[in-house]
Protein backbone atom coordinates (compact mmCIF):
# COMPACT_ATOMS: atom_id res chain seq x y z
CA UNK A 1 0.00 0.00 0.00
CA UNK A 2 1.41 3.38 -0.96
CA UNK A 3 0.94 6.73 0.80
CA UNK A 4 -1.79 7.84 -1.59
CA UNK A 5 -3.84 4.69 -1.00
CA UNK A 6 -3.41 5.09 2.74
CA UNK A 7 -4.59 8.71 2.66
CA UNK A 8 -7.61 7.79 0.55
CA UNK A 9 -8.42 4.94 2.89
CA UNK A 10 -8.19 7.20 5.92
CA UNK A 11 -10.37 9.85 4.27
CA UNK A 12 -13.01 7.25 3.36
CA UNK A 13 -12.83 5.79 6.88
CA UNK A 14 -13.34 9.24 8.39
CA UNK A 15 -16.35 9.84 6.16
CA UNK A 16 -17.71 6.40 6.98
CA UNK A 17 -17.24 6.88 10.72
CA UNK A 18 -19.06 10.19 10.60
CA UNK A 19 -21.96 8.59 8.78
CA UNK A 20 -22.22 5.35 10.76
CA UNK A 21 -20.38 4.47 13.98
CA UNK A 22 -20.69 7.88 15.58
CA UNK A 23 -24.11 8.73 14.19
CA UNK A 24 -25.99 8.91 17.46
CA UNK A 25 -23.39 10.92 19.40
CA UNK A 26 -22.37 13.12 16.54
CA UNK A 27 -25.81 13.68 15.05
CA UNK A 28 -26.17 17.03 16.77
CA UNK A 29 -22.58 17.98 15.97
CA UNK A 30 -23.02 17.00 12.32
CA UNK A 31 -26.20 19.06 12.12
CA UNK A 32 -24.43 22.05 13.69
CA UNK A 33 -21.49 21.66 11.30
CA UNK A 34 -23.82 21.63 8.31
CA UNK A 35 -25.59 24.72 9.61
CA UNK A 36 -22.29 26.55 10.25
CA UNK A 37 -21.86 27.68 6.66
CA UNK A 38 -20.13 30.97 6.12
CA UNK A 39 -22.44 33.91 5.49
CA UNK A 40 -20.70 33.88 2.10
CA UNK A 41 -22.11 30.40 1.47
CA UNK A 42 -20.41 27.04 1.23
CA UNK A 43 -18.56 25.85 -1.85
CA UNK A 44 -19.92 22.41 -2.66
CA UNK A 45 -19.18 19.52 -4.99
CA UNK A 46 -21.64 16.66 -5.40
CA UNK A 47 -25.32 16.02 -5.08
CA UNK A 48 -27.31 17.72 -2.35
CA UNK A 49 -28.95 14.39 -1.46
CA UNK A 50 -25.73 12.36 -1.20
CA UNK A 51 -25.91 10.02 1.82
CA UNK A 52 -22.54 11.17 3.20
CA UNK A 53 -21.29 14.72 3.68
CA UNK A 54 -17.58 15.46 3.91
CA UNK A 55 -16.56 18.91 5.17
CA UNK A 56 -13.02 20.15 4.70
CA UNK A 57 -11.62 23.17 6.51
CA UNK A 58 -8.39 24.17 4.75
CA UNK A 59 -5.85 26.95 4.58
CA UNK A 60 -4.55 28.17 1.23
CA UNK A 61 -0.97 28.15 2.51
CA UNK A 62 -1.08 24.72 4.17
CA UNK A 63 1.17 22.26 2.29
CA UNK A 64 -0.80 19.29 3.65
CA UNK A 65 -4.00 20.80 2.27
CA UNK A 66 -2.33 21.26 -1.12
CA UNK A 67 -1.13 17.64 -1.04
CA UNK A 68 -4.65 16.45 -0.25
CA UNK A 69 -6.14 18.49 -3.10
CA UNK A 70 -3.56 17.26 -5.58
CA UNK A 71 -3.35 13.58 -4.69
CA UNK A 72 -6.33 12.42 -2.63
CA UNK A 73 -9.35 14.59 -3.49
CA UNK A 74 -9.28 13.74 -7.23
CA UNK A 75 -9.76 10.05 -6.43
CA UNK A 76 -12.43 10.76 -3.80
CA UNK A 77 -14.15 12.96 -6.37
CA UNK A 78 -14.08 10.24 -9.03
CA UNK A 79 -15.13 7.38 -6.77
CA UNK A 80 -17.51 9.05 -4.35
CA UNK A 81 -18.50 12.62 -5.24
CA UNK A 82 -19.13 12.10 -8.97
CA UNK A 83 -21.08 8.90 -8.25
CA UNK A 84 -23.46 10.64 -5.86
CA UNK A 85 -22.20 8.92 -2.70
CA UNK A 86 -20.58 11.98 -1.10
CA UNK A 87 -21.29 15.69 -0.99
CA UNK A 88 -18.03 17.60 -0.43
CA UNK A 89 -18.15 20.96 1.33
CA UNK A 90 -15.07 23.17 1.27
CA UNK A 91 -14.70 25.85 3.93
CA UNK A 92 -11.95 28.43 4.10
CA UNK A 93 -9.84 28.29 7.25
CA UNK A 94 -6.92 30.70 6.71
CA UNK A 95 -4.03 30.18 9.10
CA UNK A 96 -2.22 33.38 8.15
CA UNK A 97 -2.67 36.70 6.34
CA UNK A 98 -1.49 35.31 3.00
CA UNK A 99 -4.10 32.54 3.13
CA UNK A 100 -6.74 35.10 4.11
CA UNK A 101 -5.85 37.17 1.04
CA UNK A 102 -5.96 34.09 -1.19
CA UNK A 103 -9.43 33.16 0.06
CA UNK A 104 -10.67 36.71 -0.28
CA UNK A 105 -9.62 36.59 -3.92
CA UNK A 106 -11.33 33.21 -4.36
CA UNK A 107 -14.56 34.76 -3.10
CA UNK A 108 -14.33 37.51 -5.73
CA UNK A 109 -14.43 35.17 -8.73
CA UNK A 110 -17.59 33.61 -10.15
CA UNK A 111 -18.73 30.61 -8.10
CA UNK A 112 -18.55 28.30 -11.12
CA UNK A 113 -14.79 28.96 -11.32
CA UNK A 114 -14.15 28.39 -7.62
CA UNK A 115 -13.01 24.76 -7.59
CA UNK A 116 -10.94 24.97 -10.77
CA UNK A 117 -9.18 28.03 -9.39
CA UNK A 118 -8.78 26.41 -5.96
CA UNK A 119 -7.17 23.43 -7.68
CA UNK A 120 -4.80 25.73 -9.57
CA UNK A 121 -4.01 27.67 -6.41
CA UNK A 122 -3.07 24.48 -4.55
CA UNK A 123 -1.08 23.09 -7.50
CA UNK A 124 0.93 26.33 -7.68
CA UNK A 125 1.15 26.89 -3.93
CA UNK A 126 4.90 26.29 -3.76
CA UNK A 127 5.36 29.07 -6.34
CA UNK A 128 3.00 31.82 -5.17
CA UNK A 129 3.82 31.45 -1.47
CA UNK A 130 7.47 32.32 -2.14
CA UNK A 131 8.73 35.88 -2.49
CA UNK A 132 5.84 38.27 -3.03
CA UNK A 133 2.65 36.17 -2.72
CA UNK A 134 0.51 38.96 -4.20
CA UNK A 135 2.32 38.65 -7.55
CA UNK A 136 1.86 34.88 -7.62
CA UNK A 137 -1.76 35.10 -6.57
CA UNK A 138 -2.41 37.71 -9.23
CA UNK A 139 -1.11 35.26 -11.86
CA UNK A 140 -3.46 32.55 -10.55
CA UNK A 141 -6.42 34.93 -10.43
CA UNK A 142 -5.85 36.23 -13.97
CA UNK A 143 -6.29 32.64 -15.13
CA UNK A 144 -9.73 32.81 -13.50
CA UNK A 145 -10.50 36.01 -15.41
CA UNK A 146 -9.75 38.60 -12.73
CA UNK A 147 -8.14 41.84 -13.85
CA UNK A 148 -5.80 44.11 -11.85
CA UNK A 149 -8.59 46.47 -10.77
CA UNK A 150 -10.73 43.57 -9.55
CA UNK A 151 -7.72 42.08 -7.75
CA UNK A 152 -6.94 45.35 -5.97
CA UNK A 153 -10.57 46.02 -5.01
CA UNK A 154 -11.07 42.50 -3.69
CA UNK A 155 -7.90 42.39 -1.60
CA UNK A 156 -8.89 45.71 0.05
CA UNK A 157 -12.44 44.59 0.95
CA UNK A 158 -12.41 44.82 4.76
CA UNK A 159 -15.95 43.45 5.10
CA UNK A 160 -14.99 40.33 3.12
CA UNK A 161 -11.88 39.86 5.27
CA UNK A 162 -13.93 40.22 8.47
CA UNK A 163 -16.51 37.69 7.28
CA UNK A 164 -13.84 35.08 6.51
CA UNK A 165 -12.04 35.76 9.81
CA UNK A 166 -15.31 35.49 11.75
CA UNK A 167 -16.17 32.18 10.05
CA UNK A 168 -12.71 30.85 10.92
CA UNK A 169 -13.12 31.96 14.52
CA UNK A 170 -16.54 30.29 14.71
CA UNK A 171 -15.13 27.00 13.40
CA UNK A 172 -12.30 27.20 15.93
CA UNK A 173 -14.51 28.15 18.88
CA UNK A 174 -17.60 26.05 18.18
CA UNK A 175 -16.05 22.91 16.71
CA UNK A 176 -12.43 22.90 17.82
CA UNK A 177 -11.12 23.15 14.26
CA UNK A 178 -7.40 23.88 14.45
CA UNK A 179 -6.16 23.38 10.95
Amino acid sequence: MNRRQLLIGLAVLAVSMTGQAQAQNSGDLAKKLLEAASPLGDRILGKSDAPVVMIEYASATCPHCAEFHQTVLPQIKTEYIDTGKVRFIFREFPLDQVALGAFMLMRCIPQDKYFATLDLMFRRQSVWTKGNPADGLFQVMTMAGMDKAGFEACIKDKDLAKTIIDSTKKARDDFGIKG
